[in-house]
């Protein structure tokens, strides 16, 4: 079963669309919320949520952190600081394969935007869910800290990659030379090889310029069309 993700006193309406828009962009569709400040429904939630509308609609409230997690098995709270409470410690990565071999359901706690989960919300979960982070700076928004939770869990879940976009063969050797040739040939019309014990170097850096890119041969006609359009116009004010 997917996990389930519960918001502790969330703040901001905007912070929980916000967070249900990074649960759907990796399949995960079930959150609960336990006494949010602002009441439920908030309408700040829904522009936050850019179109993840069936999270919000579907969101449950609880009055307590106990019943939000009722009906799990394993309960993971996500907290970057020691709260004095001893508990297995597992990242993103280890929890997701946890939840996917565990039986029954599986809920993981975000604490409020500026405090984080109190001792009392750790104390109810199995295990603690933490990244590596900068120890200078451990401070993940709402959003942040979902993401990179549903993120791991979609690993194992056989999304949709985005589509890629076909790209067209490397131009021929030949092709480049006779762009580059037409290149030179209207460059030394205009007089731009100056000084002439500089032309070797300046040709040398042209052809680096050129050929870093894989032009392909469409590329390639094009800038051809385009140094034609500007020979033609030269000639025809000539």
């Amino acid at each position: 079963m997917n996990p389930v993700i519960v918001l502790v006193r969330p703040q901001l309406g905007e912070n929980i669309g916000k967070a249900a828009r990074a649960m759907l962009n990796f399949g995960l569709t079930e959150m609960r919320l336990v006494t949010p400040r602002d009441g439920w429904p908030n309408p700040s939630a829904g522009p936050a949520a850019s179109g993840a509308d069936i999270v919000l609609e579907q969101a449950q409230v609880f009055a307590s952190v106990a019943e939000a997690v009722g009906d799990c098995a394993q309960v993971y709270a996500t907290t970057v600081r020691k709260r004095g409470v001893t508990k297995p410690v597992v990242t993103p990565e280890e929890a997701a394969r946890e939840v996917r071999a565990a039986p029954g359901r599986s809920a993981i706690l975000f604490g409020p935007e500026r405090s984080g989960l109190a001792t009392d919300d750790v104390a109810l979960a199995r295990k603690i869910l933490t990244v590596p982070i900068n120890p200078e700076f451990g401070s993940l928004n709402l959003a942040q800290a979902v993401i990179l939770v549903a993120y791991e869990w979609s690993k194992g879940q056989g999304l949709a990659s985005p589509p890629t976009t076909h790209l067209e063969p490397p131009a021929p050797q030949e092709e480049l030379e006779g762009m580059m040739a037409q290149l030179e040939g209207m460059l030394a019309d205009t007089g731009y090889y100056y000084p002439l014990d500089r032309v070797p170097t300046i040709r040398r850096t042209l052809r680096t310029l050129l050929t870093k890119p894989s032009w392909s041969s469409q590329e390639v006609r094009t800038v051809r069309g385009v140094l034609s359009a500007l020979a033609g116009r030269k000639q025809h004010r000539s």
